[in-house]
């Protein structure tokens, strides 16, 4: 099977995805509507839902600038990764460009850090999906809704690249529905113009009436920093995606331009819709989540319900997607023989069948290890992945420091998409990367996750460089080929 990644035969480009329909790789069976959806809600988790209160207690008004500094790493981290992808559309996406641009090892390195990142997540996300299904059906136990849901989202992937598009787009076009709705709801309901309301329309004061915009000092910023930072993941997902629809170039280019208004929107402006409902310091904003509470506030009926809903899409989303990444990694790992290539074979529907259900049985195992080691074996589980976000994001910034000069000398007509005050803002988001983690190292929840993902992070790269060792000396050994690999 022809890797996506190994250097390109005559007549084809390097890193271009096999001829959909080939029935020897990926289909390209996702639509433009899919994609888009897929790009404006790949940036909504669960954990905007869920998380946010914590971050808005810690820092207070303050932590719009935590989450506009982390939007604005994002974007610079898209804006790289969309040049590549859109130069050299490829399921492995920023795997594989490290596999092209800084070595082997980088690829394998990367590659393998990222999938464990997504079955943790499958088992996080279908442990909260259960939790909310038990609560509306008790007579269902957490762990069988937990099972229930993984094996019909399991059924989904399975099918075809074209379900789970279908699945996402609606999973996701709710999400932006109710987010979009909260925000234009809410800020009517700031300014008093939400007609029967039960909130006084205090404008813009709650944001300095609690002890300043800064109440906990400006500080707090970097702490809600470390908050907020990982609700950003999935971000990157679209430029995976890309690489099975007809017309990757365009659907990259397209989701790398809109990401600004996307973070802009969905979480500075709903953050920003809570804490001018409410004062920051309110404690309902901590005891029933951010945005009951001011759902609350306004006197929208059965707030606790409506959101369970929306964050039980969130939770599916996200397990939809976590499910469908995984697996594309693990595919693009088996084509390039840096995993089993079985995991690089498809079904007839051009599904890597085998890399979706190897990723579904770690997730089984990952859920069961929550069920009955919580505190833990799952706990270390969380913590030696919670890093891994940051480190993909450095990754992908070395890599296009590397990419760059390499598409303009080899298909210098595909760089469509470009970072923007190359190579200075690429170095710059490196330095904020960077600084995020040695922050980290100062934070006691953040130290262990730092340390921990630093640990299984030099392990696999460390079998990385003694698998490149042995492949050498392997090839030593046989002489010199007719065709070598790499």
């Amino acid at each position: 099977m022809t890797s996506q990644t190994t250097p390109a035969k005559p007549g084809q480009e390097s890193g271009e995805p096999k001829t959909p329909g080939s029935g020897n790789g990926l289909q390209a069976g996702l639509k433009n509507r899919h994609l888009s959806m897929i790009a404006i809600g790949g940036v909504i988790g669960a954990g905007l839902f869920v998380g946010s209160g914590a971050g808005i207690a810690a820092a207070g008004p303050a932590i719009l600038i935590s989450y506009a500094l982390v939007g604005l790493m994002v974007v610079f981290v898209m804006r790289m990764l969309g040049e590549m992808a859109a130069a050299r559309p490829s399921s492995g996406s920023f795997s594989a460009y490290a596999d092209q641009a800084l070595g082997r090892w980088a690829g394998f390195s990367i590659g393998w850090l990222y999938w464990f990142f997504w079955v943790v997540v499958l088992a996080v996300e279908a442990t909260a999906g259960a939790t909310i299904l038990e609560g509306w059906v008790p007579a269902v136990p957490q762990w069988a809704w937990a099972l229930i849901v993984m094996v019909v989202l399991t059924a989904t992937n399975l099918v075809s690249v074209g379900s789970y598009g279908e699945f996402e787009f609606w999973f996701a076009g709710i999400k932006v529905v109710a987010i979009g709705a909260f925000v234009l709801v809410g800020l009517l309901a700031v300014f008093g113009l939400l007609p029967g309301s039960d909130h006084p329309g205090s404008g813009l004061a709650h944001l300095t009436d609690s002890g300043g915009f800064f109440p906990e000092g400006p500080g707090a910023i970097l702490t809600g920093i470390l908050m907020v930072v990982f609700s950003f993941m999935g971000s990157e997902i679209v430029t995976l995606a890309a690489g099975e629809s007809a017309d990757p170039q365009r659907a990259v280019s397209k989701a790398t331009n809109s990401v600004i208004w996307r973070i802009a929107v969905f979480y500075l402006g709903s953050i920003f819709v809570v804490l001018t409902l409410l004062p920051w310091n309110d404690p309902s904003i901590t005891e029933e989540g951010s945005y009951v509470a001011a759902l609350n506030s306004i006197g929208i009926p059965h707030a606790g319900q409506v959101m369970d809903v929306i964050v039980l899409t969130a939770v599916l989303s996200c397990l939809n997607s976590g499910l469908y990444t995984a697996s594309r990694m693990a595919f693009s790992l088996g084509e390039r023989g840096d995993a089993p290539r079985a995991f690089a074979r498809v079904n007839k529907g051009g599904v890597p069948q085998t890399a979706i259900l190897s990723s579904v049985v770690f997730g089984f195992v990952a859920v069961f290890f929550n069920y009955r080691w919580p505190d833990s074996v799952f706990q270390f589980l969380l913590n030696s992945s919670g890093a891994v976000a940051l480190f993909v994001w450095l990754v992908i910034c070395f890599t296009q420091l590397r990419m760059r000069g390499m598409i303009l000398r080899e298909q210098p007509e595909k760089l469509v998409v470009r970072m923007w005050l190359f190579p200075y803002l690429t170095w710059a988001t490196i330095a904020m990367i960077s600084f995020v983690l040695v922050y980290m190292l100062t934070d006691e929840a953040g130290r262990e996750q730092v340390l921990l993902s630093l640990l299984v992070a030099a392990l696999v790269v460390a079998t990385a460089l003694v698998r490149d060792a042995l492949r050498r000396k392997a090839r030593k050994a046989a002489g010199p080929a007719p065709e070598s690999r790499r």
